[in-house]
């Protein structure tokens, strides 16, 4: 795919949901261009950026017709049609979507933003209530995937997919906010399942 065809990652390095996108296409061999955007310093509120995606967050796709999709696994869920990483059948599908749902709503929420508070701003005592607050409903969602993966190899069964990705993305990160994995052999397994994964590549690399 030439240069003139590739669509263009907009996100920012270290962001577990600018991540997913890109683990995604390199698993499925998609040639992208990173486009890195500071969103610490406001890289995302700046015009220019704003005028591709008037929410003004990352990450943002887009394609070299001028198209933008915004929403991580809106991308994750339109890159992978059609592959094995989605599914054909609607059950299955639905599963899968109810995990992107999970980690937008119950996981990403808590450890994603703690990680963000401790690791990436770096201001663990201006957040202690805040983290306080939110690192129980992050356990609590870390108890939900234990359980699941207690059963198949991957959360959707046996079949490794876009909800493995969505959710691998904080999770393998979970400790930088401060989370212990200690007492979830399970999660720890499938992590390992992940990382085997052809294509695979770690966050920032």
């Amino acid at each position: 795919m030439s240069a003139a065809t590739t669509p263009t990652l907009y996100g920012m390095s270290g962001s577990g949901n600018c991540y997913k996108p890109a683990l995604l296409m390199r698993q499925l061999g998609i040639d992208f261009s990173w486009r890195e955007v500071d969103i610490v310093r406001g890289g995302s509120r700046r015009p220019e950026f704003l005028a591709l995606n008037a929410n003004g967050k990352v990450p943002l796709l887009q394609f070299a017709d001028g198209r933008g999709l915004a929403e991580s696994n809106a991308m994750l869920c339109y890159l992978a049609e059609d592959s094995a990483l989605f599914a054909a059948d609607r059950w299955t599908c639905a599963q899968i979507l109810q995990w992107l749902f999970f980690e937008q709503y119950s996981h990403e929420p808590y450890i994603a933003t703690v990680r963000f508070w401790v690791h990436l701003l770096g201001q663990r005592e201006q957040y202690l209530d805040k983290i306080a607050a939110a690192m129980p409903r992050g356990y609590a969602a870390l108890a939900v995937m234990e359980q699941q993966l207690g059963k198949p190899a991957w959360l959707v069964g046996e079949q490794y997919s876009i909800a493995d990705i969505a959710l691998y993305a904080y999770t393998h990160v979970a400790h930088e906010g401060g989370y212990r994995l200690d007492d979830y052999p399970q999660i720890r397994r499938w992590l390992m399942r992940v990382e085997q994964q052809p294509g695979y590549f770690r966050m920032g690399e």
